[in-house]
């Protein structure tokens, strides 16, 4: 069974069991976190989709840590101008792991 949820802006594709990195919740590692915005679930051939969501579908997940990505560099640059402009940027994120899917 497979489920699609939105969090953080974007939209995930999870199943049961699964690990994965989202946008950083505001919990503590170890608590149970619910996603309400599930946008389908699927298991086999039987494809529930929402209209946006899913009434009454959830998906839950467990907070394993918080952390920060690795550093993106940006570099700005125009040549013969004595022009550059050097920044970086790391993302926070919150790892969990898919707990129960149900519609």
């Amino acid at each position: 069974m497979y489920a699609v949820i939105a969090t953080g802006g974007k939209q995930y594709r999870v199943e049961q069991g699964e690990v994965l990195r989202v946008e950083k919740l505001d919990a503590q590692e170890g608590d149970t976190v619910d996603f309400d915005q599930v946008l389908m679930v699927g298991s086999g051939d039987d494809v529930n989709i929402g209209a946006p969501y899913i009434e009454g579908g959830k998906v839950s997940a467990e907070v394993r840590a918080h952390g920060r990505a690795s550093k993106i560099e940006i570099v700005k640059f125009k040549r013969r101008k004595h022009h550059r402009k050097q920044m970086g940027h790391r993302q926070s994120y919150t790892e969990i792991v898919i707990k129960e899917i149900s519609q």
